[in-house]
């Protein structure tokens, strides 16, 4: 093992164990980074996961004594945006204009970062998303960073190994028609069925906030399709899952990384199994730093981790390691700018594997920022778990 990948989990390693981490060094300075995330509201089962993923990994660089950043000690300043456009902008906005942060996480849904992100950009501060993977969040502008690897990417690697797993030939589609990420998804799942020649005998949709679903599943049950694709968050994908069985339907479902979380469990219990799903990350993923995480987390909150913790607790490192190669001059302009040209070439191995940023597609007449390159793992829910689909 390279002394780095060693030095990035050790940290991890020693908390995880109970054990305290001695400062090795005295701070150079301390570096605000800010963070908006839905902490409330019903976008909470992923905003609290990330809020506790940046917290473990700061926790971890600093007690480290900023041997992990340059020296520098990093202060979280959170703002709950609620998962709500307005809230995010104006969180953005205190962020970035009253507390002065050097960067901002967030926000949690790609709703919301369609509407703040162009406020970071336009005063020239990275904005990092750890949860957004609707098509365009990096075609905002140079500022725009995200390791969270987009629908674009883990569909079609999903779709494939679920067809091949149960042999299926034909489906239907169910999706939420007025949320970015969803919408997002479904016109990835729409070119992914038609790339790989599954028809398609019936689309449904519905609205934020629905939670009767009855209309729709009795269409879909008359089409009798091999499985249902659903481009849903993990609260709606329970539901409409429940509401199947008790239609008699018994078809598997295949979803992007929105019905990665334990609340599909919670609600949907074992009526889940057979739910297909990509993401970046697996609790059975059983590298060094991927158990490291799992551990410390575990006796940091009491809970099992999930993926959107993973990714936060990964971005905070990523940037951790990015200000090593800053020298902060206290010119808070300056040092954004500076930051941003350091986190590309950024490389490290985390919670979610082996992580490197590549520059977004080109659009015309724009400048834009960098996605996650990373490669889907794809799961599949048995016993009320996400388990590695072999």
């Amino acid at each position: 093992m390279s002394r780095q990948p060693f030095l990035r989990i050790l940290p991890a390693l020693l908390l995880g164990a109970g054990l305290a981490v001695t400062a090795s060094a005295a701070f150079a300075a301390d570096v605000k980074l800010g963070l908006a995330a839905a902490l409330s509201g019903p976008a909470a089962k992923y905003g609290v996961a990330i809020k506790n993923g940046f917290t473990l990994a700061a926790d971890e660089v600093n007690a480290a004594g900023g041997s992990m950043s340059g020296g520098n000690k990093l202060v979280l300043v959170i703002e709950d945006e609620q998962g709500k456009k307005e809230e995010a902008i104006n969180s953005f906005k205190k962020l970035l204009f009253q507390d002065k942060v050097l960067l901002v996480f967030g926000p949690t849904l790609s709703n919301s970062a369609f509407a703040a992100d162009p406020i970071a950009n336009a005063v020239k501060t990275v904005v990092f998303g750890t949860s957004n993977t609707a098509d365009g969040i990096t075609a905002m502008g140079p500022f725009t960073y995200r390791n969270s690897v987009m629908e674009a990417d883990v569909l079609p690697v999903t779709v494939r190994a679920a067809a091949r797993h149960f042999n299926l030939k034909k489906v239907a589609v169910i999706y939420g028609n007025d949320d970015a990420f969803t919408k997002s998804g479904y016109d990835v799942f729409k070119a992914t069925l038609a790339q790989q020649k599954i028809p398609v005998l019936d689309t449904e949709a519905y609205a934020k906030g629905d939670v009767d679903f009855k209309a729709q599943l009795t269409k879909i049950k008359a089409a009798n399709p091999d499985a249902i694709v659903c481009s849903c968050l993990a609260e709606e994908a329970a539901n409409i899952i429940l509401q199947t069985r008790a239609l008699g339907m018994k078809q598997p479902f295949i979803g992007g990384n929105g019905l990665n979380s334990p609340k599909l469990f919670e609600i949907a219990r074992n009526a889940g199994d057979d739910t297909v799903m990509g993401s970046p990350w697996s609790a059975e993923n059983l590298t060094p730093a991927n158990k490291a995480f799992i551990t410390a987390y575990k006796a940091r909150f009491g809970s099992d981790p999930d993926q959107f913790a993973a990714q936060a607790y990964d971005a905070l490192h990523v940037v951790a390691a990015a200000l090593k190669n800053v020298k902060l001059s206290g010119n808070l302009a300056n040092d954004r700018i500076a930051l941003r040209d350091a986190l590309s070439g950024v490389k490290i191995e985390g919670a979610t594997g082996k992580f490197a940023f590549r520059k977004a597609p080109a659009v015309a007449g724009k400048e834009v920022g960098y996605d996650a390159d990373q490669q889907a793992i794809v799961n599949i829910a048995k016993g009320g778990k996400f388990v590695v689909l072999k």
